[in-house]
């Protein structure tokens, strides 16, 4: 039988390469995202409904969404900081992938392993945090690693074989990054081999860890 795969924001730069190459895995991938399916991951209700018209149980379901920053770039200095920005950080960063999770959970089995991954950031990381700037996109990212972190805890409970884990998948070239032209880049197909190839190897005691495109781990 195929392994079931949900790609969540998979019209993106990084999720339809994710989604193909599941397709390539021979997984049967279920694709949404907002440009193909108007799915608003800030709105539970919406959430809710798309999830819950799902039938069958899931071998991933992986959160490839996320915005970089307002229209006015990251956050250089606290003077750049405003409430609006800051809350749409969250909304899209933190708290959809969040609503993703606690929608997604019926999709799991009890007793079979499964992963649920979001894609986090290394500049969410506090202990990796050395440069500064950036307030709202790494308090966000942060801000989710938590929510995944303090999911894995709960789920053990419940998903003994379920496995809750944030992925650094480096920077991609896509629209997300195209601003940022003095960082390295891999293609996205390059991103979701690596992505997949450290999904591929998480067991039930990596649930709540953060892992980097190579499979190391990264400090929260």
């Amino acid at each position: 039988m195929a392994r079931q795969a949900l790609v969540i924001g998979a019209s993106g730069g990084i999720g339809q390469a994710v989604a193909d190459e599941l397709d390539a895995r021979a997984y049967n991938v279920t694709r949404l995202s907002r440009s193909a399916d108007g799915l608003d991951i800030t709105d539970e209700v919406d959430v809710a409904d798309k999830l819950g018209r799902l039938d069958g149980q899931f071998d991933l379901v992986i959160v490839a969404t996320g915005v970089l920053s307002g229209p006015k770039g990251p956050e250089k200095s606290l003077r750049w900081l405003t409430s609006e920005g800051m809350a749409a950080q969250f909304a899209v960063n933190a708290i959809g992938p969040a609503l993703v999770l606690k929608h997604s959970i019926r999709l799991f089995a009890r007793n079979r392993h499964a992963v649920f991954a979001a894609l986090s950031a290394r500049v969410g990381s506090i202990e990796d945090n050395a440069l500064g700037g950036w307030y709202s996109y790494r308090a966000s990212k942060a801000a989710l690693n938590q929510l995944l972190k303090t999911a894995s805890i709960e789920l053990k409970r419940t998903h003994s074989k379920l496995v809750c884990a944030a992925l650094h998948p480096g920077t991609v070239a896509t629209e997300f990054t195209r601003n940022y032209p003095n960082h390295s880049t891999v293609t996205p197909q390059i991103a979701a081999t690596n992505l997949l190839n450290v999904v591929a190897q998480l067991t039930p005691d990596d649930s709540g860890k953060f892992f980097d495109w190579a499979g190391r781990e990264i400090p929260w």
